[in-house]
């Protein structure tokens, strides 16, 4: 195997809204996350709406109440 091609392994903390929530090894020392299973509604039950690239405000910008109030 060729020597000191591979990164360095070091501790590394993952850190959800300013808690340190898990540490690892990783070649960065800190990551920060968004979502992680302690609060993913997957893994807690809890049913949430996550709307991440602003698809709801979207939709209604280019339908606007125009699709809810259509009669069927």
């Amino acid at each position: 195997m060729k020597k000191n091609i591979h990164p360095k392994v070091v501790p590394c903390k993952i850190i959800y809204q300013g808690q340190v929530v898990m540490e690892t090894y990783s070649t960065k020392p800190e990551i920060h996350v968004d979502v992680w299973s302690g609060v993913h509604p997957f893994w807690t039950g809890e049913d949430r709406f996550v709307d991440t690239e602003g698809r709801v405000d979207k939709f209604t910008k280019r339908f606007g109440d125009s699709y809810r109030n259509k009669k069927k």
